[in-house]
């Protein structure tokens, strides 16, 4: 087999939910959690996302802005079916329920999880991106200089974004959802640099990995930074409208650089990729075997991952490879 410092490119994709993974190939998803009592469930399903279909979803830095909301919309989805095994069962239905309820009948899980998701974007783009231009004008009294004031509502931008994600790395009720995280990044990883599927490889496997959503979200802070650079307004309500606005834009430039970003492994794409993978070191953990067991389920059950390195790297899975060893240390990414 011929070797490949690099990953090769395989298609899935996913997230941590409560005690569990989601993977994604194509339009087939699945949840795999470990229940309360100790055993894995995995649900499979499909999600064609939105226009499935439409040409819109081939044209670069357009197909970037849907890939964004369907897997915002998918995330929560998935989420919310892991949160449904650790819900009390005495809880009582509350009166929002209730009216959801009466008014979109078997919708009505549907109508609150796109609520929740608009809600989710609406928060992130105050945060991040209308909050740093607020800052930022507090110094117009003594910053005159258009280029100076646009690179320090940069910096503002990228210190709230860290400051965040170092904050919620320190809950420790995160720290397993962090752990489930690695997780699926080891797993892929050891696909991609051609590994057989087992607990021994996904566990010696880099728990980092180009594709993942914090390096996307790092791209997001970093294009914007770009953007309004160069593209400026005078009136202040303009201001705030026009970094609204381009949020689609900055989505899909963003995408395309990690898009590629998974597919190349070129010093350029690597130092591009390095902040978020530096990232990923705190919204990541080390996963323990049982963990691992989990994400693996998930992957298996969307992913036929002897046939991808049979077709990627040339050789059949000999059922003696399957044997697991102990766990060897983490290699670098």
């Amino acid at each position: 087999m011929k070797k490949d410092k690099g990953n090769r490119y395989s298609g899935i994709g996913g997230q941590a939910v409560l005690e569990g993974v989601m993977m994604k190939n194509k339009d087939k998803y699945a949840v795999a959690v470990r229940k309360p009592n100790g055993e894995i469930d995995v649900e499979v399903d499909a999600y064609p996302g939105i226009l499935h279909g439409s040409a819109l979803k081939k044209i670069p830095f357009i197909r970037g802005i849907f890939n964004f909301l369907d897997s915002m919309a998918l995330g929560m989805k998935t989420l919310n079916h892991s949160v449904s095994f650790y819900e009390d069962e005495d809880a009582k239905e509350t009166a929002a329920d209730k009216v959801m309820g009466k008014l979109f009948k078997e919708k009505a899980e549907n109508v609150m999880l796109g609520i929740v998701t608009a809600f989710s974007i609406v928060l992130a783009v105050a945060v991040f991106m209308v909050l740093p231009y607020f800052i930022t004008s507090l110094f117009e009294e003594y910053i005159r200089n258009a280029s100076v004031m646009a690179i320090l509502e940069g910096a503002i931008r990228i210190l709230i974004f860290v400051g965040y994600i170092v904050a919620i790395a320190m809950m420790k009720d995160i720290k397993r959802l962090y752990q489930y995280h690695g997780a699926e990044h080891k797993c892929i990883n050891c696909i991609e640099k051609g590994r057989p599927l087992t607990v021994h490889n996904v566990m010696r496997s880099s728990r980092l990995h180009k594709r993942c959503g914090t390096s996307f979200m790092f791209f997001v802070v970093f294009v914007s930074i770009i953007v309004f650079f160069f593209i400026r307004v005078e009136q202040p309500v303009l201001r705030i409208l026009l970094r609204i606005a381009l949020i689609p834009v900055i989505a899909g430039v963003s995408y395309e650089i990690i898009r590629l970003a998974g597919r190349s492994n070129n010093i350029i794409v690597r130092l591009l990729s390095a902040p978020g993978m530096c990232l990923q070191k705190l919204t990541t953990k080390e996963p323990d075997a049982e963990m691992v067991q989990v994400a693996m389920a998930s992957v298996e059950a969307v992913f036929d991952w002897k046939a991808y390195l049979s077709d990627t790297f040339g050789y059949e899975i000999d059922d003696s490879w399957l044997v697991d060893e102990p766990a060897e240390e983490e290699e670098e990414a």
